[in-house]
């Protein structure tokens, strides 16, 4: 009886350790089509960005007291579903967030990064002044509204988005977030930095800003990555009136990347599909969808997918700003 009790404690914990987190899963009512820029109440397939809350029910992590595969550090962090805290998120309705990255962790993020959990009816409130806000859909669907003044009159213009898609609002630009049906949304914030030096000397005396931006991931297209194999999607203009982008980066299994970075760029990290082995630093993480990655400029990153099937991570990369022009930290 001891073997038999043994093994089958051994195969259980094995089962739990292999298992991937479950999907947030939400109805359909205001999805989009694959497209994601239109048709609403069309279905769509399940979202492959859903797997996000390691809470749920089929997630057997009972068998392993006190386990996670989060880490802390000074200049890099691993934030794994499991422990992760939701809470109300000031200002939002119907809304539950966990805030995966902010200004009070170690290495001084200038941004801050969380997950928001929409239930059905939830609508969104505002950035703080003079910040921007990005949100992707992981799963379900939005309807993302921006407010105009157009000749003293005041006007609206609402798009749907569904799981892959994402909308970009400027600092003070002004916009709501609802959704019908419920969703799980990605979202970025930060305070704008104003172009400075030979980045305003190349903009000219009258400078744009930055507009509002609403598309697709998969309706945009690779770019070229000189002796990488990845794919790269940048989701942003490359124009110099933003101060960030954010790129999406798909790994067949097996590939990885050329270079070891290490660079004065900080990072948000999301891995929205697959599985592979992250270093930082003289770490290396096993991770996988759902897994969330800060990385503070100098430190060193490196990635390789592993698995059968395809790696995709959405990252934060902020761009078009001289590094060293002068900021106070957590402000930026």
């Amino acid at each position: 009886m001891a073997v038999t009790w043994r093994t089958a404690r051994s195969v259980q914990v094995l089962a739990a350790l292999l298992l991937l987190v479950a999907p947030f899963s939400t109805a359909a009512a205001d999805a989009v089509s694959p497209g994601g820029m239109g048709g609403v109440g069309v279905a769509t397939p399940p979202s492959p960005y859903a797997a996000v809350d390691a809470r749920g029910s089929d997630v057997a992590f009972a068998n392993l007291p006190g386990f996670t595969r989060s880490v802390y550090r000074g200049d890099h962090a691993l934030i794994t579903p499991e422990s992760r805290v939701y809470t109300g998120l000031f200002g939002w309705t119907n809304c539950n967030a966990a805030w995966l990255i902010t200004p009070a962790m170690a290495g001084t993020p200038q941004f801050s990064m969380y997950q928001a959990l929409m239930r059905p009816g939830a609508q969104s409130g505002v950035p703080v002044a003079g910040a921007w806000r990005f949100v992707f859909v992981m799963d379900g669907g939005i309807q993302v509204t921006e407010e105009q003044q157009a000749g003293g009159a005041a006007t609206s213009t609402t798009h749907t988005l569904g799981h892959g898609g994402y909308a970009y609002f400027p600092a003070d630009h002004a916009h709501v977030i609802t959704s019908v049906s419920g969703a799980s949304v990605l979202v970025y914030e930060k305070s704008y930095v104003p172009p400075s030096g030979a980045v305003a000397a190349a903009l000219g005396p009258n400078p744009p800003t930055p507009a509002m931006v609403v598309g697709h991931v998969d309706l945009q297209p690779n770019i070229e990555t000189p002796g990488e194999v990845f794919g790269l999607k940048k989701l942003l203009p490359q124009s110099l009136e933003f101060d960030v982008n954010f790129h999406v980066m798909d790994f067949n299994p097996g590939e990885h990347l050329n270079v070891k970075e290490i660079h004065y760029n900080q990072h948000g990290l999301m891995l929205l599909e697959g599985k592979g082995i992250y270093r930082l630093n003289d770490q290396w993480y096993s991770v996988q969808a759902g897994d969330v990655i800060w990385m503070a400029p100098f430190v060193t990153q490196w990635y390789a997918a592993l698995g059968h099937t395809r790696s995709r991570y959405i990252i934060l990369k902020d761009t078009n700003r001289d590094p060293i022009q002068p900021y106070t930290p957590g402000t930026r």
